[in-house]
């Protein structure tokens, strides 16, 4: 298990910094820098803008201080806001999407994994094609037109919920259900699929003629035997919806983390990209990393012997 768990950690360095090296490589390979809309100033102004950022060192020797800050914990200062940080953006960005992320995630986990439950186990039902219409739904619809939806008619028509901004818990329900939808029908139907599985393998039927409930069949041999698929996609949806959902942030007005993904790229905020992309990849390295030392502790039977699963 050690002997596994380090070459996971290893493989997890190794993704970062190959991550961070085309990152970097890509980024500089865009025409043009962060300060070519200044053409009103002068060329020996803009020279030294670039000396004081050090874009006007060879490409190589830019790569290799930026590693040794990044191992630092220093991402830099962003090139256009030149009075933040990168690491305060992140600091004072990230703690909202994560919340909203952990809100929607917890949203999807429960109801989807319950809708693919109840529908594997009413099989061409009345609650199996709910199900199956709820995952269409969830999966054909971007996030961003039922938010606006959500918006519209609980928010301005029946004024239910708060319409915008970032609160307490009840201006948090929309944009929750709005990103949750789509991870919530990934789950739905992915279990349904895997249940239908289970349900008709040997060992069902037999547990079922030892007398066990229907309860204790599906909750102690399907579910456990089901959830494993799950598990496996887990990590990167994680990742991806705590790091904040740049179109449903606007939408609602939240001060989430997602607004400088897009606002970094046009800007060319070379320290913004940058900084951005490791935090989000970090992230989601860290999560497909515990998805993997999951595995055993989800289904006993399997083991990580000589670093082979």
């Amino acid at each position: 298990m050690l002997r596994y768990t380090l070459r996971r950690l290893g493989f997890a360095v190794l993704t970062l910094w190959v991550i961070i090296t085309l990152t970097f490589l890509i980024m500089h390979a865009i025409p043009g820098d962060p300060f070519l809309s200044e053409k009103k100033v002068p060329q020996a102004i803009r020279n030294n803008i670039l000396a004081k950022y050090g874009l006007d060192r060879p490409i190589g020797e830019q790569y290799v201080i930026y590693l040794k800050n990044v191992l630092r914990g220093e991402l830099g200062i962003s090139m256009i806001q030149q009075t933040q940080t990168v690491n305060k953006m992140i600091r004072e960005g990230f703690p909202v999407s994560a919340t909203l992320g952990a809100e929607a995630l917890t949203f999807a986990i429960i109801t989807g994994l319950s809708l693919g439950v109840i529908a594997a186990l009413n099989q061409n039902r009345a609650w199996d094609y709910t199900a199956i219409i709820i995952a269409i739904i969830g999966v054909s619809v971007p996030n961003f037109v039922v938010a606006s939806l959500l918006q519209y008619f609980l928010g301005v028509k029946l004024k239910i919920l708060p319409v915008a901004r970032w609160g307490d818990f009840q201006h948090s329900i929309l944009p929750a259900f709005s990103l949750g939808l789509g991870t919530l029908a990934i789950m739905a139907r992915m279990m349904r699929t895997t249940m239908l599985e289970v349900i008709n393998q040997d060992y069902i039927r037999t547990a079922k003629a030892k007398g066990l409930n229907q309860v204790e069949v599906v909750w102690s041999h399907a579910i456990r035997n089901s959830i494993l698929p799950i598990v496996t996609i887990l990590g990167p949806l994680t990742a991806n919806i705590i790091t904040g959902t740049l179109v449903v942030e606007q939408i609602f007005g939240i001060p989430g983390l997602g607004k400088y993904y897009v606002e970094s790229i046009s800007n060319r905020d070379y320290t913004l990209i940058l900084g951005t992309t490791i935090f989000y990849a970090t992230i989601l390295v860290i999560s497909i990393f515990l998805v993997d030392l999951s595995y055993s502790f989800i289904d006993p039977r399997i083991r990580l012997v000589r670093g082979k699963e």
